[in-house]
C-alpha cells in the first residue's frame, strides 16, 4: 500500500487497544515483511530452510491476536519489539519440534530473541549502507520496517544478494557460490540493489 494513504500505525494501535479487531489485523499486516525477513534468516541458520517464513509469521500473528490484551506499549517501536519476542517464541517451539524436545527451553527463547534483535540492528545498518534515510513523512515509521518493505519490492536477485551479504553475513565469494553466479556478477547485483533501495527509500513519502 502507498505510504501516503497508509493509516498511521500508532493510530491503528490506539484503535486496536480500544477493541477494534479490524484495526489490529491491519496493524499487524504492516509488519509482515519485516517479520518474514527476520524469520527467513533464523530458518536458514537453524532449520536449513525446512519451513516457510510465511507460516511462522502467520503463527506469530495468531499469537499476537491471542495475547494483544497483555501488550502495554503505545509506540510503534514498542510494538515491533513485542512482535519480535512473539516470533522468538514461535521459532523456539518449532526448533523444539524438530529436535523432538517437549520441555520449554527458556534459554533457547532468549537466544532467539537476541538473534532477532541482532538481525534487526543489522537491517538498520543496511539502511545506512544504502546511503539513504526515509523521507520526512516516512521517518515517523520504524526504519527497519520500511527497509524490509523496500527489500520485498526489489527484484529477486537484488533482494537475495543483499540479504545474504548483509543479514546472513556472507562474503562475496560465499554469496556467489550460494547464488551460482560469478563474484563480479554478485558485486554488480549488490551495487544495483543498493542503488534501487536508495531510490525506493527516498521516495517513501
Amino acid at each position: 500500500m502507498d505510504e501516503c494513504v497508509r493509516p498511521d500505525p500508532e493510530e491503528l494501535l490506539r484503535q486496536a487497544r480500544a477493541g477494534s479487531n479490524p484495526a489490529l489485523g491491519e496493524l499487524l499486516e504492516l509488519y509482515r515483511s519485516y517479520l518474514a525477513l527476520l524469520a527467513r534468516v533464523q530458518i536458514g541458520q537453524r532449520l536449513q530452510g525446512k519451513v516457510d517464513a510465511a507460516d511462522l509469521v502467520q503463527d506469530a500473528f495468531l499469537e499476537a491476536h491471542r495475547h494483544f490484551a497483555q501488550f502495554r506499549g503505545t509506540a510503534e517501536g514498542e510494538l515491533v519489539s513485542w512482535l519480535r519476542q512473539i516470533l522468538a517464541g514461535v521459532l523456539a517451539n518449532l526448533v523444539r519440534r524438530f529436535c523432538r524436545t517437549r520441555r520449554r527451553d527458556v534459554r533457547l527463547e532468549r537466544q532467539l530473541a537476541e538473534d532477532l534483535d541482532r538481525s534487526s540492528r543489522v537491517l538498520d545498518q543496511s539502511l545506512a549502507a544504502a546511503g539513504s534515510t526515509p523521507s520526512q513523512r516516512a521517518a515517523r515509521r520504524e526504519q527497519v520496517v520500511l527497509l524490509a518493505e523496500a527489500l520485498e519490492r526489489l527484484p529477486d536477485a537484488y533482494r537475495e544478494v543483499i540479504i545474504l551479504h548483509h543479514l546472513e553475513g556472507l562474503n562475496f565469494p560465499e554469496v556467489a557460490r550460494r547464488m551460482g553466479r560469478s563474484i563480479d556478477s554478485v558485486k554488480n547485483l549488490w551495487a544495483r540493489g543498493l542503488a534501487q533501495l536508495r531510490r525506493s527509500l527516498g521516495s517513501s513519502s
